[in-house]
């Protein structure tokens, strides 16, 4: 049994120092390596602005998504090698993960879960949602809240009652 967990072990770790070896290879001999996609804020509402910050991209590129419309990436001043951009999702964005494919300078790399879309509210509905709360819980609420008043006016009662003897 202690024989196989080391051998695992062992696997693993050969395993993780092979699949690093060629990027830290392939690093050394460009230039630039499109990398780090990150969309800020990682949760947003349909109709929101999400910030787009991609590294390995010196000259500017184009964020695409299904949620949004392809956005232009512009270099950054100052910071090396990095490109952003902001994107306005779509109103019938579907709620959900969404990927980010960025292309630059010929290349191109895919976050795929780079942020998450959340459904909208129905907001202005007021009582006349069909979802909300039926007669019976309406029912159930009111009878909660007079037995609390009613239990609350009894208790009050026997403290003022007690005060006088």
């Amino acid at each position: 049994m202690r024989n196989s967990r080391a051998l695992a072990a062992t696997a693993a770790a050969v395993a993780a120092l092979g699949l690093a070896a060629p990027s830290a290879a392939a690093r050394d001999g460009m230039n630039f390596r499109l990398s780090n996609i990150v969309a800020l804020p990682s949760v947003i509402a349909r109709g929101g602005q999400l910030t787009i910050t991609v590294d390995g991209c010196p000259s500017g590129g184009t964020a695409t998504s299904d949620a949004f419309q392809p956005t232009p990436l512009t270099p950054i001043h100052g910071a090396n090698q990095t490109a952003k951009g902001t994107a306005t999702i779509n109103n019938n964005a579907r709620p959900g993960a969404h990927s980010i494919t960025v292309n630059c300078n010929g290349r191109s790399l895919t976050n795929p879960a780079a942020f998450t879309v959340i459904g909208g509210v129905r907001g202005g509905l007021g009582g006349s949602s069909s979802s909300g709360a039926t007669p019976i819980d309406m029912a159930i609420g009111g009878g909660l809240v007079a037995a609390a008043v009613i239990g609350g006016g009894v208790f009050w009662m026997r403290r003022r009652s007690e005060k006088h003897i």
